[in-house]
């Protein structure tokens, strides 16, 4: 019989995680739990002891980084709204900084310099809230040097090896511009354009800084792949690998040897494919040890001869281990969470299946470990995005439902990224039409596999997964026996009015994508598949929860939802949380969802309920 394990194991913050390697490679960073917040420590590699060096109480930190032997840089927002500043801070805890004291202003960080310990190049919104402007930041002042003004189209900045501002990538909304500089006081020029569905993306120059970058491409070609083009031209002049079934992610390289390394894709789980001996050597010699889960590199020191390793399964979420390459010696730093048992989690399955118009749609299904898989009760779980894609890995959501004794199905429906641009593009304008499809035919295959109980089918998702659950029980309304709406769009009207300012230069392409308020033709079918509009056709109890500082998903798609249900009488429980944004970050806020999902599902989805 499988143990039921505590809410709280699932959902609480690791002893230990998010450890990496100072430039030196003499000292760890962590981020440990201080009053219920993730916050940063440092550890000299050999000591018993760590030093903290944040206190913060109201919110988790979460991204961090070396950025020089002496000094830490994260980057935090307030309550949820993604306006994130820019802090430094000495590896004793000393001399920490706001750096960018700017109200309603977001920090993106463009390049760390690696090789100069005092800058950062950064973008803001703080001359304009719709677009980002480079600067070049002194970490230990604070002090700005402005690097070029945007015109109000450019995305994202690129630097080379030396952190030169040379390749902008502009947008009018729905065609996307390479534009590239020899030096930082030349003008930018177009070197080419392609409409939004087409990829061109410079990942990085040549290591000789000169006009060849690699990027990632699908000109031409459906599955992105990496290319090396010369960026003054825009010619490709080399195809370097492409798979034939999935996009490829990424190609990495060894700034130490300055030499592409390994190429990153995505199956049914991660793969790599090596284009560097001494990376691949690495690798299988990490994988003597720990080859039964997967191995990543996370952090390495400037001399490339100490790592941080993490290892994760569906079932685990591993552990971090250092490795001294000198001297070859493997060990282990901690357990993530040690307080879960591998014995006692669920496998996490690939499958596949057809949508009703013969598209093949991939996905994973976990079943409660112990129970015959037969006529159970299921948690459909639509991923947000929506153009993002699951992929094999521990879930902890996935693990508590099935540890509550619920099969969990997770779909990539059309849209989902990573299977080329004809699977992305047939998502276009399909929201609540032939996206809901795809879920639905999912639910439909595992009723016919004798799988799912057709009575107990609950779906629950986030973001975009939120607006597939309305959309589920307002489309679908006798297939699903409740429902739970976590951060989900109501209304595609109200969305598009209230997206953030910096999403605006995107709005033609949303337009294109979902539909275009102002078009007739669309607006008609946008209210066709506003959930809020269709009240009436809900028949299942809903839960919902939402951040009331949310930027994405504003907190009135989910108020407008909850006043139009409880007027026309159907249940609906409402989570709004004043401190969260686009989802609960916050320990006790997640506690709290948890639990009511746990007692939601289990009053809905009842055993007493299930067939015999």
């Amino acid at each position: 019989m499988t143990p039921t394990i505590p809410l709280e194991d699932f959902f609480k913050n690791p002893e230990k995680t998010a450890y990496t390697l100072s430039p030196n490679g003499e000292y760890f960073a962590f981020l440990a739990p201080y009053k219920d917040r993730k916050n940063i420590f440092v550890q000299k590699i050999g000591d018993k002891s760590a030093h903290q060096i944040t206190k913060v109480t109201d919110r988790d930190l979460s991204g961090f980084f070396w950025a020089n032997d002496e000094r830490l840089i994260y980057v935090r927002d307030f309550g949820g709204d993604e306006n994130y500043h820019l802090f430094s801070v000495t590896k004793d805890g000393k001399d920490k900084k706001d750096l960018t004291p700017f109200e309603n202003v977001r920090v993106d960080i463009i390049d760390a310099l690696e090789n100069d310990s005092e800058h950062m190049i950064i973008g803001m919104n703080k001359r304009i809230p719709q677009v980002f402007d480079p600067y070049r930041i002194n970490i230990s002042t604070g002090e700005l040097t402005a690097l070029a003004e945007n015109p109000g189209n450019i995305s994202s900045w690129i630097t080379d090896h030396n952190g030169q501002l040379r390749i902008a990538i502009a947008t009018d909304g729905v065609n996307t511009s390479v534009l590239y500089r020899q030096t930082e006081e030349d003008t930018f020029k177009t070197i080419l354009t392609t409409n939004f569905k087409e990829t061109v993306y410079p990942m990085y120059f040549d290591f000789d800084n000169s006009e060849t970058v690699y990027a990632l491409s699908n000109r031409g070609r459906d599955k992105t792949a990496v290319v090396k083009m010369n960026i003054a031209t825009g010619e490709e002049l080399e195809l370097i690998f492409e798979h034939p079934e999935v996009d490829v992610s990424y190609m990495s390289y060894s700034r130490e040897r300055k030499v592409p390394t390994t190429i990153s894709y995505v199956t049914w789980k991660r793969q790599h494919k090596f284009v560097d001996q001494q990376v691949e050597d690495l690798y299988k010699r990490l994988e003597q040890d720990l080859g039964e889960y997967e191995v990543v590199i996370t952090s390495t020191n400037k001399t490339e001869d100490k790592f941080v390793i993490r290892t994760y399964s569906d079932r685990s979420l591993g552990a971090y281990y250092f490795y001294d390459k000198t001297s070859d010696k493997l060990e282990k730093i901690i357990d993530v969470s040690s307080w879960l048992k591998e014995d006692d989690l669920a496998e996490m399955k690939p499958i596949q299946y057809q949508s009703r118009d013969g598209l093949t749609i991939h996905g994973y299904l976990t079943l409660p470990k112990g129970v015959p898989a037969k006529n159970l009760p299921v948690i459909v779980n639509p991923h947000g995005g929506p153009w993002a894609r699951d992929a094999w890995t521990f879930n902890p959501e996935v693990q508590f439902l099935a540890n509550r004794g619920y099969a969990v199905l997770q779909m990539n429906f059309r849209g989902s990224t990573g299977y080329g641009r004809a699977f992305w593009e047939a998502s276009f304008q399909q929201w609540g039409l032939k996206m809901q499809d795809d879920v639905t035919d999912g639910v439909q295959w595992l009723i016919q596999q004798g799988i799912a109980d057709p009575s107990r089918v609950a779906i629950y998702g986030g973001s975009y997964g939120g607006y597939c659950t309305l959309a589920g029980i307002t489309f679908t309304p006798d297939l699903y026996a409740c429902a739970i709406d976590y951060v989900g769009v109501s209304n595609l009207f109200t969305f598009m009015e209230t997206i953030p300012p910096y999403w605006e230069i995107y709005l033609k392409m949303l337009h294109e994508m979902v539909g275009d308020p102002n078009n007739p033709v669309d607006s008609a079918r946008l209210r066709a598949t506003s959930p809020v509009f269709h009240v009436d056709n809900i028949k299942a109890p809903l839960l919902i929860a939402q951040g009331a500082k949310d930027p994405r998903v504003n907190q009135d798609e989910s108020d407008q939802m909850v006043a139009a249900l409880k007027e026309k009488g159907v249940a609906v429980e409402y989570i709004l949380k004043e401190n969260e944004g686009h989802g609960f970050h916050n320990q006790e806020n997640r506690f709290e969802f948890y639990s009511r999902m746990e007692d939601f599902l289990e009053k809905h989805l009842s055993l007493k309920f299930a067939k015999n």
